[in-house]
C-alpha cells in the first residue's frame, strides 16, 4: 500500500500549482512516476484515489490541480465544485447539451447555490483556458521528472474527461514515456499529434457520442504520423464510466476491464507492477 499523499507546489505559468504526490512504501530507490489530471471539476478525492492506486504499484504519483490559482481558482472552489457535481448528477446524461434543459434545472436549485453554479457551469462548457493549463502541465511534468526519486525519463500520464485531453495534449508538447486518454477530446489541431513521442493508449464508452465523434481524426493522425496508438471502446459505457464516485455513469465491467490495460499498458512503457 501506499503512503498517505500530501500537498506541494510547484511554480506555474502564472502562478503556484498545488498537486497531490504520493510515494509508494518500500525501499527508497528511484521510481517511475504517473501524472494523474482530473476531470472538469479539479482535484478532488476521486482523483487523489487514482493516485494512491498507481502508488500502491510502486509508481510515484503526481496530480496538480490546475484551478490552483487566479479566476479559475474562484470559480471552481470546493464549495462551487460540490454543489456543480451534485448539479451533474441530477441531470439525464443524453440532455447535458440541452441549454433550455440545463437552465431550467439551474433555476431548481437553491438561491445560495444558483450563482456559483451557473458561473462554473459556463465555464466549463464554454470558457477553459486549455492552452494556459497544458502549460501549467508541462512545467509540472518538468518539476516531477526533476525529482530524484523519480527515474529519470520514466514519466507518464493519464488524465479523464477534460483531463483526458490534457494528458494527450500534454504528450505533444513534452516528451512522455507513455500517455493514457480515458474519453478525452483530441489535440487541437490534430496534427499536433506528430510531436508526440511516447505510446499513447485511449479508452473510450461506447455511449460517448460526443468525445466519438472526433475519434475517426484521432486514428487517421495517428496512422498518418506512424504513431504507437492502442485504442478500445468500451460498448454500453458512458462518458466518465471509469468515476466510481457518480452512480450515473459509472461502469463497473468496463472500469475494471480499462485498468487492467492500464497497469498492463505502463509496466510495458514505464516498468512499472502490471
Amino acid at each position: 500500500m501506499s503512503d498517505k499523499g500530501s500537498m506541494v507546489s510547484y511554480k506555474g505559468r502564472g502562478g503556484e500549482v498545488a498537486a497531490y504526490l504520493v510515494r509508494p512504501t518500500g525501499p527508497t530507490a528511484a521510481r517511475p512516476a504517473v501524472i494523474v489530471i482530473h476531470e472538469a471539476f479539479g482535484l478532488n478525492d476521486h482523483t487523489k484515489d487514482v493516485a494512491d492506486r498507481f502508488a500502491s504499484l510502486g509508481y510515484v504519483a503526481f496530480a496538480p490541480h490546475l484551478y490552483s490559482y487566479g479566476e479559475l481558482a474562484e470559480i471552481f472552489s470546493p464549495a462551487n465544485s460540490a454543489a456543480s457535481m451534485r448539479f451533474m448528477r441530477t441531470l439525464a446524461p443524453e440532455r447535458r447539451g440541452d441549454p433550455a434543459y440545463m437552465q431550467q434545472k439551474l433555476a431548481e436549485l437553491p438561491a445560495d447555490e444558483r450563482e456559483g453554479v451557473s458561473k462554473l457551469m459556463q465555464k466549463m462548457f464554454a470558457g477553459m483556458p486549455l492552452e494556459d493549463m497544458a502549460e501549467d502541465l508541462v512545467l509540472g511534468a518538468e518539476y516531477i521528472g526533476s525529482q530524484s526519486f523519480v527515474t529519470k525519463g520514466k514519466v507518464g500520464s493519464v488524465g479523464f474527461c477534460m483531463g483526458g485531453g490534457l494528458s494527450i495534449s500534454l504528450a505533444c508538447r513534452r516528451p512522455l514515456a507513455a500517455c493514457v486518454v480515458f474519453y478525452g477530446p483530441n489535440p487541437s489541431p490534430i496534427e499536433l499529434v506528430e510531436r508526440i513521442q511516447g505510446p499513447v493508449l485511449g479508452l473510450y464508452g461506447g455511449d460517448d457520442m460526443r468525445i466519438n465523434a472526433d475519434l475517426d481524426k484521432l486514428v487517421a493522425a495517428m496512422a498518418k504520423y506512424r504513431k504507437d496508438f492502442q485504442m478500445k471502446i468500451y460498448p454500453g459505457a458512458a462518458h466518465a464510466f471509469f468515476n466510481d464516485t457518480s452512480p450515473q455513469t459509472y461502469r463497473e465491467g468496463a472500469a475494471k476491464d480499462a485498468w487492467v490495460k492500464v497497469r498492463e499498458f505502463f509496466a510495458g512503457t514505464l516498468g512499472g507492477q502490471p
